[in-house]
């Protein structure tokens, strides 16, 4: 078998991020051609803002805010949960992936304020973060700080749990038990 081939890191604004922040210590990874900058919880604000800011980088465009649950994952992860920006610059046609690693704290699924779960919005850098935090929030629970209006977006604001974490059972926890079915002749 041949050997895997090594990950291309020469993405031209890792060298700029790594200049403006020498007291972070990176991580980064390339999979089939999209490069992934790792950054700690407590800095990934400031980072996503350079990134929007410096005339160089220019990521003016935030295509996406997503979460990944790694329970039970074949590799081993850092945390849990994997936090998610997908950022793309018009100017310079790039595109980054930065990605924040965050565990629960607390031993409960339900809407309590785990303040392991936690993750600064950034609805202040880029306006169309909002409604992707509060989906980001509805699923999975994990909360935005500074969020102008986190609350449930696709779900119910009492629904008792977060519906994409591994631990949700794939038939609900009886939610829609008393719904009744409706075939194509009723009225």
């Amino acid at each position: 078998m041949p050997n895997s081939p090594q990950p291309n890191l020469d993405h031209p604004d890792l060298p700029r991020v790594k200049a403006a922040f020498a007291d972070i210590r990176f991580q980064a990874t390339e999979y089939r051609g999209t490069t992934t900058l790792m950054v700690p919880v407590e800095r990934t604000h400031d980072v996503l803002r350079f990134l929007r800011d410096d005339p160089d980088c220019n990521y003016e465009f935030l295509s996406d805010v997503t979460a990944v649950d790694y329970l039970d994952y074949v590799v081993e992860t850092p945390a849990r949960f994997g936090v998610v920006w997908n950022l793309l610059s018009h100017t310079n046609d790039r595109r980054i992936t930065i990605k924040t690693w965050i565990d629960p704290t607390l031993d409960t699924e339900g809407i309590t304020e785990d303040p392991g779960l936690f993750v600064d919005s950034v609805c202040d850098i880029w306006a169309g973060a909002e409604w992707m935090e509060r989906e980001v929030f509805d699923m999975f629970g994990i909360r935005f700080r500074n969020h102008p209006d986190l609350r449930r977006i696709l779900l119910w604001k009492d629904y008792p749990a977060h519906p994409l974490r591994k631990d949700y059972p794939l038939r609900g926890r009886g939610e829609r038990e008393f719904y009744s079915v409706l075939d194509r002749d009723a009225r």
